[in-house]
């Protein structure tokens, strides 16, 4: 019996957007707001020192953790395709802010591997990490249209 490489895409299913509801987001006083997924709700609000309440991190904030999770997650998964180990795995992110226009301006990510991963694997890893879904997102910007929905009258 011979081993093979396991070489599949992460996502190897793609979703059809025409089967995902859409996400709402939901006014909830002051500078709260919902966000409802599929189901699952995550708050967003602003820290005090910009007159939030600090019950949730801030939209921006979550921008930065969906990428160093979908970065976490692809490492995960190469780990556990090619039997390493994943106890220990973490990515921390920090992130720096622009003006003129508001934006992230710089963002550092470090991927922390687990113990017992080999020197030789670590190159793949970084390679897989980096061409997350989010990542590859970023780095193609994507268009953006919003656009009004039918107001209310009066």
């Amino acid at each position: 019996m011979t081993a093979t490489s396991h070489t599949t895409p992460v996502e190897t299913t793609p979703v059809d957007p025409a089967d995902v509801p859409p996400m709402r987001v939901a006014h909830r006083g002051g500078d709260k707001f919902d966000i409802n997924v599929r189901g699952h709700v995550v708050r967003v609000d602003q820290p005090v020192k910009d007159r939030g309440e600090d019950t949730a991190p801030t939209p921006t904030e979550l921008c930065i953790a969906s990428l160093a999770s979908c970065v976490a997650f692809y490492a995960r998964r190469y780990l556990a395709r090619h039997a390493l180990p994943t106890e220990g795995l973490a990515v921390e992110a920090t992130f720096d802010m622009g003006s003129k226009p508001a934006r992230v301006a710089g963002i550092d990510m470090r991927l922390i591997v687990p113990e017992g991963v080999p020197a030789d694997r670590l190159d793949a890893l970084l390679a897989v990490a980096t061409h997350c879904t989010v990542h590859n997102t970023l780095a193609s910007g994507p268009e953006v249209s919003i656009t009004l929905a039918d107001a209310p009258v009066g």
